[in-house]
């Protein structure tokens, strides 16, 4: 393998490859943090008629996909893989079919280029797209990474270094959103349409409960949520009565919003940060944005979020992560493999 020195003089050039759901991406970074391409190809369509990504249908859109991708975004950087100095690529957690794809890709090509192979944990990735919008942003800091398939909150002691203060113990924001917008035939995904529905109506219309298991924890559980609004929706429709679906979205995004702020905020408090940032595809949700802005300013707190793009599944923050990997010297093997289940840091009890 490379030694741990750039191709080019002054700076390092990561080639970054993502597939770990319904989005194929890759992308060309410049020191980790000079987005000089990021691709992605996005399956929404495809899925949309299903409510939900379909395993099968994903791996095969990816297969179908990657080669594009990756020419695409070395052409658009104007540089060819003798420039690259080592390919990142998510590893897990994700669809294990999914992963595969990019994984066998990276690894072949690092394999025939004999170049230095970087496995990167996707959740990881979520949390350097930060990095990659905020050039002065560096560690510590308290970050609320939610996605569809993730709800976290990470203390991030350095580069690499992360202390999960909590996790979801059963539905992810993301996953819970789907499903409310499914039982209210809105459309997939969820996310987004509950979002703009709630801006036209009444958080306090309905009164959903506010979970926040026991004292002092940090986890999340949003299955009694979800439950009760669709209790409520079928309650309603028992009865005759109509459902005013931006009362209910505006009622059901405030209950979520209210325990993921309070938790994001009560853990930068006890830790002494001065800096929280959200990450994952949720937090393109503008009701999450500002109510941690506004309690964040209570509290002398600074709230920080990546642009649209870099909230959802994308390359550039695989790539960003895996030159902070790359430069601690955490270089992947041949034997790497996709572990759909994959965790993120220490657990603090």
């Amino acid at each position: 393998m490379k030694k741990n020195n750039p191709k080019n003089g002054e700076y390092y050039l990561t080639l970054a490859i993502e597939s770990s759901c319904d989005e194929t991406s890759a992308a060309v970074l410049k020191d980790g943090r000079e987005v000089l391409s990021n691709i992605i190809s996005t399956q929404i369509e495809e899925h949309k008629k299903f409510g939900g990504v379909v395993p099968e249908v994903a791996s095969r859109k990816h297969v179908e996909n990657i080669n594009m991708v990756i020419d695409e975004a070395l052409e658009k950087a104007n540089v060819t893989l003798d420039n690259i100095d080592h390919i990142g690529v998510t590893y897990g957690p994700g669809l294990v079919g999914a992963l595969l794809v990019g994984l066998s890709t990276a690894k072949a090509m690092a394999y025939a280029l004999d170049m230095p192979l970087v496995g990167v944990n996707h959740i990881e990735g979520h949390i350097c797209a930060n990095y990659i919008e905020h050039k002065e942003l560096k560690p510590p800091f308290m970050c609320l990474i939610v996605s569809g398939g993730h709800t976290h909150l990470a203390h991030v002691k350095d580069y690499g270094v992360y202390d999960m203060l909590g996790r979801t113990r059963d539905d992810a924001v993301g996953e819970a959103f789907d499903k409310v917008a499914r039982a209210m035939a809105l459309g997939y995904p969820g996310g987004p349409i509950i979002d703009e529905l709630a801006k036209k109506g009444n958080p306090e219309a309905i009164k959903f409960p506010r979970v926040y298991l026991e004292n002092g924890s940090y986890d999340f559980s949003l299955s009694g949520l979800k439950s009760a609004v669709l209790n409520y929706l079928n309650s309603q429709r028992q009865k005759g009565i109509e459902i005013v679906k931006e009362h209910v979205a505006a009622s059901f995004q405030m209950a979520v919003l209210d325990v993921l702020v309070k938790k994001a905020i009560d853990g930068a408090v006890e830790k002494k940060l001065d800096t929280i940032v959200i990450a994952g595809g949720v937090a393109a949700n503008s009701g999450l944005r500002q109510l941690l802005r506004e309690e964040g300013k209570k509290h002398n707190i600074k709230v920080l979020y990546p642009s649209l793009q870099l909230c959802t599944d994308n390359a550039a923050m695989i790539g960003c992560a895996a030159y902070y990997n790359y430069k601690a010297g955490k270089i992947s093997d041949m034997y790497l493999n996709a572990v759909p289940g994959l965790k993120l840091g220490a657990v603090e009890k």
